[in-house]
């Protein structure tokens, strides 16, 4: 492709991006017997309050918002849509200033797709992202498909989601198919804006073994973890990983595909971490969750050494208490990683409002409010919230782009 990710950041503001979120996952998950869909848009009350949302949002000093509209009531058909919503609530972020980093489907599919099983989704979602573009034609980030690895496991192998299945067949249909609707999204918004820019949004893991007898399952995990990157940008994986992949449905030409597309010079890898993102894996290949064990630092530099892509770190939070010193800790760790060299471009505390029922994974329609954002459901801010405010004005004019990893290709 003749564009290139040094040209497309010159055109930006010339500065470090710092930015929040709207949660807006939208699984189905099965509630006494009978489908519900879990619409955190719904549960935080942003339907009713998202221009109230957007002041918080210029009150704070941020940059981007990551945000998008619901896939399932925007998608109402093939070839189908009802932009109202969206009409709406982009108009007035371009009027305010902020810079949306569109998320366009987010741990769900409308009704009349069914589920992450269906053949047929990638094809009409590369549709539905094409529509977007031109309807928005502004709006220059995207991320197509939010945290693939996160909403396999849940759908297809964990049975929480959606589909609710169990099975490793189920996981890589699942996991094919989320890869193949971000491709063809990507390539669909690129027809329409040859400049686009893709922050791919993804849980960043790790497995570690509990004991020697945990060792193998540990490697194979810690391979596994990075599939759906691997899919995306086209990584050549190992002997094992593709052995796993066509044992369990995927065929040769479809591997192929994935290899063939050329995609990965419009991409910011985005870098999702959490304490709950590392894992110790016991002998009966059974996981628990470890704490954080290395850190922001150490797993970000194994995924970057991986792939070689400027890199944005797109979600973090932790409950009350602590959120404070945990927004210091990761900050410090990318700013260490920017001062080593490595093309760090953002960096996102996630989300603006307290979120409902994450204390579950939304496998539950319980109403209980989780204190993770830097607002809560009144929109009255929180401590973190005024400490992510005082380091967005600390460091905001201090980290220009220049910086960062002077004489590389990317600048």
């Amino acid at each position: 492709m003749p564009h290139t990710l040094h040209w497309q950041l010159r055109s930006e503001p010339n500065r470090f991006l710092f930015t929040t979120g709207i949660e807006n996952s939208y699984p189905t998950i099965t509630v006494d017997g009978k489908r519900f869909r879990v619409d955190e848009m719904e549960k935080c009350q942003h339907y009713e309050r998202w221009k109230e949302d957007f002041d918080l949002v210029t009150e704070l000093g941020v940059d981007a918002l990551r945000y998008g509209p619901p896939l399932f009531k925007t998608h109402t058909g093939p070839g189908k849509y009802d932009w109202t919503f969206a009409d709406e609530t982009f108009a007035e972020l371009k009027r305010m200033g902020v810079i949306p980093i569109a998320d366009l489907c987010h741990f769900g599919v409308p009704d009349w797709i069914g589920d992450f099983q269906n053949d047929d989704w990638p094809h009409y979602f590369a549709e539905y992202a094409k529509a977007f573009a031109k309807r928005f034609s502004w709006v220059r980030y995207f991320t197509p498909v939010n945290e693939i690895f996160v909403c396999a496991t849940m759908s297809a192998q964990r049975g929480s989601w959606n589909e609710q299945l169990q099975s490793e067949e189920a996981y890589v249909r699942a996991l094919k198919h989320l890869c193949k609707a971000n491709v063809m999204a990507m390539e669909a918004i690129l027809e329409v804006r040859p400049d686009a820019i893709f922050v791919q949004s993804e849980s960043s893991e790790y497995y570690h073994p509990s004991d020697p007898q945990a060792i193998d399952r540990a490697n194979f995990l810690n391979e596994r973890r990075f599939l759906s990157l691997d899919l995306i940008y086209g990584y050549p994986i190992n002997a094992l990983m593709y052995e796993y992949l066509l044992d369990r449905g995927m065929t040769r030409e479809e591997y192929h595909w994935f290899i063939e597309q050329r995609v990965r010079a419009t991409c910011i890898m985005g870098s999702d971490y959490y304490v709950t993102n590392e894992h110790l894996v016991h002998p009966d290949g059974s996981t628990t969750p470890s704490g954080e064990v290395f850190g922001y630092y150490v797993i970000t530099h194994q995924y970057y050494d991986r792939y070689h892509l400027p890199v944005m770190h797109t979600e973090t939070n932790i409950r009350e208490p602590g959120a404070v010193d945990w927004l210091w800790k990761e900050w410090a760790n990318v700013h260490r990683l920017r001062q080593e060299g490595m093309p760090i471009l953002g960096f996102t505390w996630y989300s603006l409002i307290d979120q409902v029922d994450w204390d579950t994974m939304l496998t539950e329609n319980n109403g209980d409010v989780d204190v993770l954002g830097l607002y809560g459901l009144d929109r009255k801010i929180h401590p973190v919230g005024k400490a992510y405010k005082k380091l967005i004005s600390q460091w905001r004019d201090v980290l220009p782009l220049e910086e960062l990893h002077p004489g590389s290709r990317y600048y």
